[in-house]
């Protein structure tokens, strides 16, 4: 199949650009099908990894205790975490500042929801990079982070909404030894995966990259 058509490209582009992080329209009563999970793991695998040493490993979470375990600890981060952050308020507020309040809204609905979630899943890594270099770092997380974004997309183009987080990880050796991961795993983020509520997405307000593009050298005029 040629992926270069117009017609193909228009459905590629959408894909890329409408892939939101859901949280608030997450159906928390609809269930994922485990066949669906496991289609796109099998999507997932086909993203490249450093050396090609396909040294992924994903644990996709369903077991409401286990679900439970996870929220209770990832909810504590995101109140520990969304104290320290002075947002303003009233009539005033910019626009960035609006969005932002909406982003935080939508991010205590995960954490207060989290457990109700159907399915939790998390990416994991071969290795530990706490103390490597930052090119070994980069390569340790590059190559987890493709793979956990094409299972993204996946579920996205089949209904599922999902968004990274990786709050949890501050309780990251707890929940590893509730879910058996070994010591020498690393977790890399949570995702929460649900089939999406409404209509459909679509593209966000984003910075002009002409803003952010250098060409040959870095510039900051």
């Amino acid at each position: 199949m040629k992926l270069s058509t117009s017609e193909n490209l228009a459905v590629v582009d959408h894909l890329l650009t409408t892939t939101r992080s859901v949280r608030k329209r997450l159906d928390l009563n609809r269930p994922v099908e485990r066949k669906v999970i496991e289609q796109c793991l099998e999507i997932a695998a086909q993203a490249p990894s450093g050396s090609n040493r396909q040294g992924w490993h994903f644990v996709v979470v369903t077991d409401a205790e286990k679900k439970r375990f996870i929220a209770e600890r990832y909810r504590k981060a995101w109140y520990g975490y969304n104290a320290t952050r002075n947002v303003g308020e009233g009539p005033n507020l910019t626009a960035e500042e609006k969005q932002l309040l909406r982003v935080i809204s939508s991010a205590q609905y995960l954490a207060d929801n989290m457990e109700d979630v159907p399915v939790l899943i998390i990416p994991c890594i071969e290795g530990r990079p706490e103390d490597a270099s930052p090119a070994s770092q980069a390569g340790v997380y590059g190559s987890i982070l493709p793979a956990a974004w094409s299972l993204m997309l996946a579920l996205r183009a089949r209904g599922l909404g999902s968004a990274w987080t990786t709050l949890h990880l501050q309780s990251e050796r707890e929940i590893a030894e509730m879910l058996g991961i070994p010591d020498d795993i690393t977790q890399a983020s949570l995702l929460p995966v649900a089939y999406f509520k409404g209509g459909d997405f679509r593209p966000a307000s984003r910075k002009p990259m002409r803003d952010r593009t250098y060409w040959d050298r870095w510039q900051t005029a």
